[in-house]
């Protein structure tokens, strides 16, 4: 085991404004499973990227292993290729055999090698990319949102998966996943970056108490300042009052004072001066203390929606629904049966390419009566008449321009929008951005944002926490058990699905 040690290391894109990365320091052991912990945007991706050399940065960083990095880049062109033709460009020097003892690990047939990579599914490009990233033990790994658009079997697949692998920096806002593969969190607090040893579970506990401790000590610091700040005005007064009464007397009012007052009365001034001054440089140390504490909470700013109630009880009834495609041979999704009511949370689950999305599709075809359905439908699908839906589709590749072009295309209130970004952390310099330029999890933020601005009878997600960091997630979470929209939701996060669903649906 070896050593990764970074000092004094700054960086910051052309352009920018502000650095990402401003004379950290820290050393990290590369044998162990390392979670790695932030907000959307705090330079997760830019510092595996500075590992892997792909920026020139101020500081060092120093270590003698060599780095790999999940996911692989695999161009438009090179699909067409099977991820045994590609392989040898992913990791230079891969063994075939190697890869070969990796894969029945993650229960994939070595068959799917051979075939062109734009037919394997999510799951299965994943599982391959794995299975060549832990071909040579000698790398220390970067792993980089690893379960994204995967389903729940595929989770527990790689999760077990890299539960028993070591030497890797795992960036995932799964908590799920986090406490079931590491052993140590690097975290990127708003302020500092901190290592320490467990994992997601217990960092967030000891974070929770740390918070709660530097809140404490922020409001005795600030009685102390006010009364500190008290006493220095009290003593300033009766200073300036004694050095007024120093020249000058009525003998008649004040027949006990005579001439050489003057000299005890300046002495007890002097004195009372210094008193001043003393409050005033225990005051600034008193505020000396007391910045930074406060400076690394992760206080989230409670979020709020305005579900609209629809006079029917039962919005969506799916009976012996059957769905397929115009082109298609076989039913994507057979004999549905469930019902959305008013008040309701239904969780649909299933493997990638079961129909949820296919389901959602249908749903908002038939939401609109004049709409040409994209599905055959057979069986029964009833959707309430007048039914308003918030929908959030998993793909966000059609976000282009200036958040306030799309605000005014969308029908939002630009300023509301923004105001619900930046209570969703997002920084104020991304406003001026275009948005194909915001990272996947900013992107995911507008879109959330949008939907939770737009007044809805039902709530339709398909994968709205691909990318959101981990407070973002547990926000969403508030929010959803604060206000009880009606939703219909695809989502793999299990501890979110736990903490709020009040059906499953399993396709």
């Amino acid at each position: 085991m070896s050593q990764i040690s970074v000092n004094d290391l700054t960086f910051g894109y052309e352009g920018s404004f502000d650095n990402i990365f401003e004379n950290i320091s820290f050393s990290i052991d590369t044998g162990w499973k390392l979670g790695f912990i932030g907000r959307n945007g705090k330079g997760k991706t830019t510092f595996l990227n500075l590992l892997m050399g792909k920026y020139e940065y101020k500081g060092s960083i120093s270590t003698n292993v060599r780095f790999d990095y999940f996911p692989y880049k695999v161009s438009e062109e090179e699909s067409d290729l099977s991820a045994d033709e590609l392989m040898e460009k992913w990791k230079s020097g891969v063994e075939s055999w190697r890869v070969m003892c990796e894969l029945p690990k993650l229960s994939i047939d070595a068959e799917l090698l051979y075939r062109p990579f734009r037919t394997l599914s999510f799951g299965e490009r994943t599982k391959i990319m794995l299975a060549v990233l832990f071909s040579d033990e000698n790398d220390f790994l970067l792993i980089d949102e690893p379960t994204n658009h995967l389903d729940q079997e595929t989770r527990n697949i790689v999760k077990k998966y890299l539960s028993e692998k070591k030497g890797f920096i795992l960036v995932s806002h799964d908590r799920d996943l986090l406490d079931a593969c590491i052993d140590h969190v690097l975290v990127l607090n708003r302020a500092t970056i901190e290592v320490q040893k467990g994992n997601f579970s217990s960092w967030w506990e000891n974070k929770q108490r740390a918070d709660a401790f530097s809140k404490a000590e922020n409001d005795k610091h600030i009685k102390e300042i006010d009364k500190l700040k008290s006493a220095a005005d009290r003593t300033a007064r009766w200073a300036e009052k004694s050095e007024n009464s120093k020249i000058g007397f009525d003998p008649v009012k004040e027949h006990d004072r005579s001439i050489s007052a003057r000299a005890y009365i300046g002495a007890k001034t002097k004195k009372m001066q210094s008193r001043v001054k003393s409050f005033e440089k225990r005051t600034y140390r008193e505020i000396e203390e007391k910045e930074g504490l406060l400076n690394d909470i992760e206080e989230t700013i409670d979020l709020k929606v305005m579900p609209l109630e629809h006079y029917k009880k039962r919005l969506i009834e799916c009976r012996d629904l059957s769905l397929k495609y115009p082109d298609g041979q076989k039913n994507v999704v057979s004999d549905l049966n469930f019902e959305l009511s008013q008040g309701d949370r239904i969780f649909i689950t299933g493997e990638n390419g079961s129909g949820k999305s296919t389901l959602i599709r249908a749903i908002l075809d038939a939401q609109k009566a004049d709409a040409k359905s994209r599905v055959q439908v057979s069986g029964t699908l009833n959707v309430a008449p007048n039914l308003v839906i918030s929908y959030i589709n998993q793909d966000t590749s059609f976000l282009r321009g200036k958040i306030k072009e799309y605000a005014k295309e969308k029908g939002l209130d630009y300023s509301l929008l923004l105001a619900i970004l930046r209570q969703l952390d997002m920084d104020r310099a991304q406003f001026e951005k275009n948005m194909e330029d915001f990272s996947e999890g900013q992107k995911k933020k507008v879109l959330i944002a949008s939907s939770l601005l737009t007044p809805a009878h039902v709530y339709i997600w398909d994968e709205p926490l691909n990318y959101i960091d981990v407070f973002s997630r547990m926000q969403i979470e508030k929010l959803i058990e604060e206000y009880h929209p009606t939703m219909l939701i695809v989502e793999h996060d299990v501890r979110f699905r736990e903490k709020l669903a009040d059906k499953v649906v399993e396709l």
